[in-house]
């Protein structure tokens, strides 16, 4: 099972859109997906259907530990894809734990049971824009962090002060934790910011940054209106197409990377 903290302590880089359309499009090539809600807006909950009505159990009942993570899943429509929801309560989780004992290991100790049962090939974090206590916990419990990265100026200084997250939690909470790729979303070919952007993070991270962009695409934004990932919602437009692209691409890199470790 590989953990991926889909992070970016920036807001509007597409972060909640990727987590939603890889998950869908990582379950469409066939491998078997838990989305984790750990943002307390719930938006990756709403974008994969699931009304905040129905969300009886939700990722904060497992961080104050009443319900174990695996009763906490639900299934979307999708097949191959799970969801442990996030509701409104999850921003009380900070205040709520307070000094408590290993605070910052909550949902590495939740997923413990799952890595042992071997249901799901990948798990992905959606985590909330901003560092606070569901961040660092959901980088402790990672194997990587995956960076959707927006193309435009500002989106590099919002990389920057990820890396330092990063860092900082390798060196205290995880030291397992890498960068599993940067994701360009948002890309429009005919703006020359977006390829001198794209063109300034190849440069940096080199081959960390995925072969394939995301482009900026109306049926992409309009498809959490309706409760869809956009391949639900229109598999043919260029977004969906590239969210496919890119799963088969994280399988691909993951695929090389364990026969690189074996």
């Amino acid at each position: 099972m590989r953990v991926l903290a889909v992070a970016n302590q920036k807001g509007g880089v597409g972060k909640t859109t990727t987590a939603i359309n890889l998950g869908t499009a990582l379950a469409a090539v066939g491998e078997r997906v838990l989305l984790v809600d750990a943002d307390p807006q719930g938006n990756a909950s709403t974008g994969l259907g699931v009304p905040r009505q129905n969300r009886k159990v939700s990722l904060y009942d497992v961080m104050m530990g009443e319900t174990p993570l695996t009763e906490a899943a639900v299934r979307t429509a999708l097949p191959g894809l799970d969801l442990v929801p996030a509701d409104g309560d999850l921003a009380g989780v900070e205040l709520e734990l307070g000094q408590a004992a290993r605070r910052s290991y909550r949902l590495r100790d939740a997923f413990e049971v799952l890595r042992a049962s071997g249901k799901y090939s990948y798990v992905l974090i959606d985590c909330p824009p901003s560092l606070n206590l569901l961040t660092v916990n959901a980088m402790t419990a990672a194997d990587a962090v995956f960076v959707p990265l927006q193309c435009e100026f500002f989106a590099l200084e919002g990389l920057t002060q990820l890396m330092r997250t990063v860092e900082m939690v390798r060196g205290s909470l995880n030291p397992r934790l890498e960068i599993q790729g940067v994701v360009l979303t948002m890309y429009d070919r005919r703006n020359s910011l977006s390829e001198q952007v794209a063109k300034d993070v190849r440069s940096h991270f080199g081959d960390k940054v995925y072969e394939t962009v995301i482009p900026r695409n109306v049926r992409v934004s309009e498809a959490p209106s309706f409760g869809k990932p956009v391949l639900i919602y229109d598999l043919k437009c260029a977004g969906s197409q590239a969210y496919l692209k890119l799963a088969r691409e994280v399988v691909g890199r993951e695929r090389e990377r364990r026969r690189v470790a074996a």
